[in-house]
């Protein structure tokens, strides 16, 4: 027989169950465990401060303790062109204004900013003792020794150009560290502007009438010339009108030949009537001879027979040469009332277009510092602060992981 087998009191088993932990109900958290600071994320720290805080600091530090406060005095004008029509044109003379071309307000703009500009406003107001009067502002002013190249570009900075190519309005602000300065160096631009733009007005009526008078002074040269030689031709010949020479002669030779005629008659019928011997016969025949011998020579003299005229040129070369002198003096003297009238009308409309300087706007006198813009500026150091260090961070971790 089997031994029994023991029975085990209900007692004894409860500690081996009290003993095994409950498992986890399933879909609940689990227990977070603290964490401790670790070495990266104290050094991200210290870059922060050093990237951020610091130049924060500096920058706040220098522009509320150090930085001098600076005026500004706004100006604002335009390039106008006013053309003035004929009476003719407009019944009256009415004037009507007119923006002037891009080109025009394009040319100031570049002016403002260029160093003949600058040397002209430094040599009136000496802008580098303007720009140097606080003690110790490095970032804002300039060196009193400074070349004129390093004065343009701190020009730029001092004065602000707002240019709207649309409307061709231009508006400047000028900044100084003192009201006055400030005022008068925007005065001295718009003085120096209005002196470039009356030059540049200046240059275009010239251009205007230059080709004008250069075609003038050619007709004038050629209308000379042919004076000159019309002039030379008649001192030559002694003659002072070949044309009513010729027409003379010409009347001279008809009359010859028309009293040629009436003497042949006569003689034919002395000869029907008369004698052989009639002495009436030899004495028509004397006068028909002379007259024939006259008819010659006036021919010769109007080159229509053989042999030439007197200084070896005959009546029609003479014509010929008076007819082309009188052909280029009339020519000439056209070109020259053409050349003329040209130049009268290039003048009057020179006369009728101008270009000025439009003043809008002061110059101001300030009277509060507005310049430096404390906040702003360093609201801008922080965020470009905050932004390289953002970008150095993750340019740092993303070259990490890939080691």
């Amino acid at each position: 027989m089997s031994s029994p087998t023991p029975a085990v009191a209900p007692s004894a088993a409860k500690p081996a169950v009290a003993d095994a932990k409950p498992p986890a109900a399933k879909g609940l958290p689990q227990a977070v465990t603290p964490t401790t600071m670790k070495k990266r994320h104290f050094s991200i720290m210290g870059s922060f401060v050093l990237a951020v805080i610091i130049p924060v600091l500096i920058a706040g530090s220098y522009l509320f303790a150090v930085a001098k406060d600076q005026y500004s005095s706004t100006i604002g004008f335009a390039v106008r062109s006013e053309n003035i029509s004929s009476a003719l044109g407009l019944l009256g003379g009415l004037a009507s204004l007119s923006g002037a071309s891009s080109s025009d307000t394009d040319i100031l703009y570049e002016f403002i900013q260029s160093q003949e500009l600058v040397e002209n406003v430094d040599a009136r107001l000496n802008l580098r003792e303007i720009y140097s009067k606080p003690d110790f502002d490095p970032v804002f002013t300039i060196d009193p020794d400074t070349s004129i190249e390093g004065l343009v570009k701190y020009w730029q900075r001092m004065v602000r150009i707002f240019y709207d190519s649309g409307t061709g309005l231009i508006e400047l602000r000028v900044h100084a560290f003192d009201a006055d300065d400030a005022f008068n160096i925007a005065n001295a631009i718009s003085d120096e502007s209005g002196r470039m733009i009356n030059e540049l007005s200046a240059a275009a009526r010239a251009d205007a009438t230059r080709y004008a008078r250069e075609e003038l002074d050619h007709s004038v040269a050629r209308l000379t010339e042919a004076r000159v030689a019309l002039t030379q031709f008649r001192s030559r010949t002694q003659i002072v009108d070949p044309l009513a020479d010729v027409q003379g002669q010409m009347g001279l030779l008809n009359s010859l030949q028309q009293q040629q005629a009436e003497a042949m008659i006569e003689l034919n019928l002395t000869r029907d009537t008369a004698r052989a011997d009639d002495p009436r016969i030899s004495q028509g025949e004397r006068r028909v001879a002379v007259i024939e011998n006259m008819i010659v020579e006036e021919r010769r003299k109007l080159g229509v027979g053989s042999g030439g005229g007197e200084n070896g040129m005959d009546m029609s070369t003479l014509v010929g040469e008076f007819e082309r002198l009188s052909v280029d003096l009339e020519f000439a003297e056209q070109a020259y009332l053409a050349a003329l009238t040209a130049f009268e009308n290039a003048q009057a409309e020179a006369q009728r277009t101008s270009r000025y300087l439009a003043a809008y706007s002061g110059p101001t006198q300030p009277q509060e510092a507005q310049y430096p813009r404390r906040v702003l500026l360093t609201g801008m150091v922080f965020a470009f602060s905050v932004m390289i260090w953002s970008i150095g961070l993750l340019v740092y971790y993303s070259i990490r992981d890939r080691h």
